[in-house]
């Protein structure tokens, strides 16, 4: 039964119960109406208005339910679906709808992985670029500087080596952020390292990041290694930025059909704060990778993510440096 005809049909019961008592029950109306016939045809209306709702609300309930899951859907939390109920009109809503929901996943899944591997394409391209064309004309800069500082006069000396050390220290912070935007050691040496080495750089004065990395992890694919190192690489980005934290723990171990990594600091947490473009670009690249990602309350006060990413044989949806994909920090 339609939507339409089932309303049709609930009022319509509901006045042919009121034209049922008028006919078949001793009630009458006088002209001028007497007080006590106005109060009988009031009470009557006002039953009927009341049955109708009561019946209204519960063939409509279904609508209720699809409306509230309309308003609260996040396609960053897929899986989500409305049970297929009610009549044929609203069933066919509920199905409708359900089936839009997995295509919009669909189609989101594969914009955001276009969208990660041109980041991480463009990530690279940067790093190199940054390596080879500033480091080397920095590089050269020192160089001569070096050459002149040697034949200048004392007085003029100190002050060549300040710029020296400036220099210097540009020279370092440009490596730094090649490092960060293509993790080479990552490729090079492999997860656990790159995971010591991430936290040995976000180990600052006034933050101590500890990494913990269990025995015996099961073998991960490039694709799977760069979603693990991209979501510490954000977690350690946001706590340094912003949880205001002393104490951060990186750890990663082995779990049942898969590793698990979880990023804890002891800092002011997220108290209902939104969430940014950082963590809805951790958020994308553990469910291309078929991961579960969650931001809760952590032990010392502060932050917890847990990465809980599945082993999986075939390729996942990240790519390595053959297939570039990545995501922002900030």
């Amino acid at each position: 039964m339609t939507l339409f005809w089932r309303i049709f049909l609930l009022n319509g019961a509901a006045l042919s119960a009121g034209t049922a008592l008028l006919l078949f029950t001793p009630a009458t109306v006088s002209t001028p109406a007497k007080a006590g016939e106005v109060a009988v045809v009031f009470v009557g209306l006002a039953a009927m208005l009341v049955v109708n709702a009561m019946l209204l609300r519960v063939g409509l309930a279904p609508l209720s339910r699809l409306t509230r899951t309309m308003a609260t859907v996040d396609l960053l939390h897929p899986g989500r679906r409305l049970a297929v109920g009610g009549n044929a009109g609203i069933g066919t809503l509920v199905r409708t709808f359900n089936t839009m929901l997995e295509r919009l996943e669909a189609e989101r899944a594969t914009s955001a992985g276009r969208a990660l591997s041109a980041q991480e394409d463009e990530r690279r391209r940067i790093a190199q670029e940054l390596h080879d064309e500033v480091g080397q004309s920095l590089t050269a800069v020192l160089l001569q500087l070096k050459r002149v500082g040697d034949h200048a006069p004392a007085d003029v000396k100190t002050e060549l080596h300040e710029v020296q050390e400036t220099t210097r220290n540009s020279l370092d912070e440009i490596r730094r952020i090649a490092r960060r935007l293509r993790p080479g050691v990552l490729h090079e040496l492999g997860l656990t390292a790159a995971l010591r080495s991430l936290a040995t750089e976000f180990s600052t004065r006034g933050l101590s990041v500890r990494a913990r990395i269990g025995p015996d992890l099961p073998s991960l694919d490039a694709s799977a290694e760069l979603v693990v190192y991209r979501v510490a690489q954000e977690g350690l980005t946001n706590i340094a930025r912003h949880a205001r934290a002393e104490q951060v723990e990186l750890t990663l171990r082995p779990v049942r059909d898969g590793v698990e990594l979880l990023v804890r600091d002891d800092g002011r947490g997220l108290r209902g704060a939104p969430e940014g473009a950082g963590i809805r670009g951790m958020r994308e690249r553990a469910l291309l990778a078929g991961a579960d990602l969650s931001l809760r309350r952590s032990p010392a006060g502060g932050t917890e993510v847990r990465l809980l990413l599945p082993v999986r044989t075939p390729e996942m949806g990240v790519a390595t440096d053959a297939e570039p994909m990545g995501t922002s920090t900030g």
